[in-house]
């Protein structure tokens, strides 16, 4: 673009995604640890928290959208917990398996699990480099954000 029409890219707003039944989606994501910010049925959506960060993921009803297998290669999103492998149990216990084993990564471990619409969603740590990640912001999987 030329200088007169550049932008700067400032951070993430929302991240969106479709599901077919927004009740039915509130429901996983919460049995998943999420908290929902807000939820507006009339407008078909609903906001779950990440973190203390003010953007979210945002589920958006799509009514023609039934359950299917996530697609292959399909958009991830990560996010990052203290311990990938500690969500993990805490997420088959809820009774959501992954997608797979946990598995190392550069960086410590991590963990994806799809929802029924396809969705598939990441949760990864940082326990081999802390230093990349959020240290000390008080953050735990399935649980509001604390002061430090």
């Amino acid at each position: 673009m030329s200088d007169e029409g550049s932008y700067e890219l400032l951070g993430f707003d929302n991240v969106l995604l479709p599901v077919g039944d927004l009740g039915e989606a509130v429901a996983f994501y919460e049995r998943a640890g999420f908290t929902v910010g807000f939820r507006f049925d009339e407008g078909g959506i609903a906001l779950l928290k990440v973190g203390a960060e003010t953007p979210g993921i945002l589920l958006q009803a799509e009514e023609q959208l039934g359950h299917r297998s996530p697609p292959w290669p399909s958009a991830r999103i990560w996010l990052e917990v203290p311990d990938a492998r500690a969500a993990a149990r805490e997420l088959a216990a809820a009774g959501i398996a992954p997608l797979d084993e946990v598995a190392q990564a550069a960086t410590g471990w991590t963990v994806e699990i799809a929802d029924p619409w396809g969705n598939v969603l990441g949760f990864t740590d940082y326990t081999k480099r802390p230093e990349l990640g959020r240290r000390g912001q008080g953050l735990s999987f399935g649980s509001p954000a604390s002061p430090a």
